[in-house]
């Protein structure tokens, strides 16, 4: 199915079962399948993807920002970086006047930092209160191997890179950890406690999995 939404065209692959309610899913690839009760109407089916269609046009923006990940970076004001999900020019990112490029390298790295602070900070909030767990303390640091992290005692760390990735997808990392605070291993229970929050978390792990190469500087 082909709805027209803001002068774009989302394409949809509906899935008809017997279920109770209709869902809207976007895998890693951009692909986008709606499923939905049996009898289902087609004019129900487009209102509902109309209804969502602002945010599933912003994820399909940011897989295709994370598949056009520039090979080289170039830090002068037309170089392009990613962030929340998007590509930005640098000089709409950190002030690069009479900047040499390790400064400029510098200046951008503390940038994500302070962003990524901040919306880890916020989305902590939100999403501790759900689950009904505290952090002793939460800190972001530079990591090649990992998104999050929560040890034994409670403190948990965040990758800086996180704050190239979309907002949702910041939220699935914030989770995962908020939820080692229940279960500190991989069980199941865990994984029934992270989708009892985000249903749709292995769409995010795919992301990190496919695109997580790009965020990087």
């Amino acid at each position: 199915m082909k709805i027209e939404f803001e002068n774009h065209t989302i394409e949809c692959n509906v899935l008809y079962g017997s279920r109770k309610k209709l869902s809207i899913h976007i895998d890693s690839t951009g692909h986008i399948t709606v499923k939905a009760p049996n009898d289902t109407s087609n004019e129900t089916i487009r209102s509902a993807v109309e209804r969502h269609g602002k945010r599933i046009l912003e994820k399909l923006q940011a897989i295709a920002a994370a598949r056009q990940a520039p090979k080289t970076r170039e830090y002068q004001d037309e170089g392009k970086f990613l962030h929340l999900g998007k590509y930005y020019f640098l000089h709409e990112l950190i002030d690069t006047k009479e900047r040499n490029e390790d400064e400029l390298k510098n200046n951008l790295k503390k940038f994500y930092f302070t962003s990524c602070k901040k919306i880890v900070a916020e989305r902590v909030k939100i999403y501790q209160a759900q689950l009904k767990v505290k952090p002793k303390s939460i800190e972001v640091v530079e990591s090649r191997t990992k998104w999050g992290s929560c040890s034994s005692d409670k403190h948990l760390t965040f990758n800086y890179r996180l704050a190239m990735a979309p907002i949702e997808v910041i939220d699935y990392v914030v989770v995962h950890e908020l939820c080692h605070l229940h279960h500190m291993n991989h069980d199941r229970s865990f994984w029934r406690r992270v989708g009892s929050i985000m249903p749709d978390y292995k769409e995010k792990e795919e992301f990190l999995a496919r695109y997580g190469q790009a965020m990087t500087l």
